[in-house]
């Protein structure tokens, strides 16, 4: 690896065959083993990063072979607008509050959380998806009332939440700590009165990242599929060197 790449850097497909090719020439010459052959050409096609082929080949003639063709510029990038910073939108939002009576709300998809949110639920119950929202404000505030009703509010990760609800015969649930809030998030702060009733606070990944996870997950078992399949079929040209090499 030269000075230029960032072990840090995602490794492609053609990257991971250049060190499996590396590999199969020092297999060729008798520099590695069939056994250190197999391990080695196992790490590659697991490897995702160019810090987890270099080692690979560090002690073969041919190191550096996980580098990338041209010097490429690590320097990292301001954050975009798809950021939280073109999430907080300022105004008055575009939904003040919401009411359910013996019914149900819901506010969900891309809409702007005003700087303070109002909804009762009375035998109702109602829903308030902030994943995709933006913000008026870098703290916004929901206000819940839950009378024999119930309320969920579904905040993303990396979102910082402030429960401060009173519950009585009812309660407020908080959501799953997952880890520091993301510089630039907003905060949330969820208050109000549960009686017989309940306010859900929930986090959850939009549609999109799950999709993005899946198919990550898909690659990752493709990635293996094809490992298994050149380990067969370098121990299959081995056998078949070493016959060639008796007779």
């Amino acid at each position: 690896m030269t000075d230029d790449a960032s072990p840090d850097l995602r490794a492609s497909d053609a990257d991971r065959e250049r060190v499996a090719d590396v590999l199969r020439d020092a297999l060729t010459e008798g520099r590695l083993d069939m056994e250190e052959f197999e391990e080695r050409l196992e790490a590659v096609y697991k490897a995702r990063t160019y810090g987890e082929l270099a080692p690979l080949t560090r002690d073969l003639p041919t190191a550096g072979a996980a580098a990338p063709p041209a010097p490429v510029s690590f320097t990292k990038a301001p954050v975009d607008s798809g950021g939280w910073a073109g999430r907080i939108v300022g105004g008055p939002g575009s939904s003040a509050g919401a009411v359910a009576v013996m019914s149900g709300f819901q506010r969900k998809g891309r809409w702007t959380v005003p700087k303070q949110f109002n909804c009762f639920a009375f035998w109702g119950g109602g829903e308030i998806d902030l994943r995709e929202a933006d913000f008026a404000d870098r703290e916004v505030e929901i206000n819940c009332v839950a009378i024999m009703g119930g309320v969920q509010v579904v905040v993303p990760p990396g979102v910082e939440v402030v429960v401060r609800g009173i519950g009585i015969m009812g309660g407020f649930d908080h959501p799953r700590d997952d880890g520091p809030p993301e510089p630039g998030a907003p905060r949330v702060v969820v208050g109000g009165l549960a009686f017989w009733g309940g306010v859900d606070v929930t986090r959850k990944i939009t549609r999109a990242e799950r999709e993005r996870l899946r198919e990550e997950r898909r690659q990752e078992r493709l990635e293996r599929r094809e490992s298994r399949h050149e380990l067969h079929r370098a121990r299959r040209e081995e056998r078949e060197r070493r016959r060639d090499r008796e007779y």
